[in-house]
């Protein structure tokens, strides 16, 4: 066939070489439209310094002096030895503050990778099929879309017990809905599509024709909604650990953190103002990111 298909800047055609130069030109073109934004770039610095963070924190310090009490320097304000100060047991925050961010990215990183397929492998399908498939599966997602997230997040994580693996369960449970949803709309969008049609007259089954036509064309729908929920994944999860329902002692959280630093609010804010601004800063650079995403998407797509 000799059909083109433009899509969001992507030109797909039979051409194996003309589609990779496409696709170069397609992300190149987004990337100087994600450039000339200033605060998407912002968030993107801020998202790779938090990365960057996790990633240097065994070389700045031994993980043992993440834990390490020393009661003689407790409730220290800042100073060279101790930038960001200590807390209540004498720890030093700037290297909890390093170490909880590994914490953060791991839960970050395990939500995404639960929620994503499964909100496609119950969102695809009922866009795709329809009928009765459509309606229960819909009908499932309306069940949990029905409670607010974060206490039906709390919920869940009360009733796992505490711990970064069922604090991980909890967020994700709650966290997958939007995604069936949105797969399910971009489905829709494409179902009776032309590439569709040629791909079911050429014999291809149902489960090609989701996986290798209609995934692809979902997933940047699903990267940019993803990247916006990463605030919220942060939010939930310091919520549950200042709950104590996240990670538990002596495991550097910054939800925990907040948590024991509210007892000397008054005369030792750092305690709990440092890793409540470091909460803030990554939900921010998060939210900034996934705002620069869908505004270039949103210029491709008009």
């Amino acid at each position: 066939m000799s059909t083109t298909l433009a899509w969001r800047g992507w030109l797909l055609s039979p051409a194996p070489a003309s589609r990779r130069q496409a696709r170069l030109g397609g992300w190149y073109r987004s990337w100087l439209a994600f450039r000339r934004n200033g605060l998407a770039m912002t968030g993107l610095a801020v998202v790779l310094a938090l990365v960057l963070m996790a990633a240097i924190a065994p070389l700045v310090a031994d993980p043992a002096t993440a834990n390490m009490q020393v009661l003689a320097h407790r409730l220290q304000p800042a100073s060279w030895a101790h930038p960001f100060g200590t807390d209540e047991l004498g720890r030093d925050i700037l290297v909890r503050i390093l170490f909880g961010a590994r914490v953060t990215l791991t839960i970050v990183v395990l939500v995404s990778l639960i929620v994503v397929p499964v909100g496609l492998s119950l969102g695809l399908p009922a866009g795709y099929f329809g009928g009765v498939v459509d309606s229960i599966l819909m009908r499932i997602t309306d069940i949990f879309l029905a409670f607010p997230r974060l206490m039906l997040a709390f919920a869940f994580a009360a009733a796992l017990g505490a711990g970064i693996d069922n604090a991980v369960i909890a967020i994700a449970l709650t966290t997958w809905p939007p995604y069936a949803r949105l797969a399910r709309a971009e489905v829709l969008t494409y179902r009776r599509a032309e590439f569709i049609e040629a791909a079911e007259l050429q014999g291809a089954s149902h489960l090609r024709i989701l996986l290798t036509q209609i995934l692809p064309l979902c997933l940047p729908s699903v990267i940019i909604r993803l990247t916006l929920d990463m605030a919220g994944v942060i939010l939930t999860a310091a919520g549950l650990g200042f709950l104590g329902l996240g990670a538990q002692p002596p495991q550097a959280e910054w939800g925990a953190m907040v948590s024991t630093g509210r007892d000397v609010l008054l005369d030792q804010w750092w305690v709990a103002t440092v890793p409540g601004l470091a909460i803030f800063i990554a939900s921010l650079g998060f939210n900034l990111l996934g705002d620069g995403l869908r505004d270039v998407a949103d210029a491709r797509s008009a």
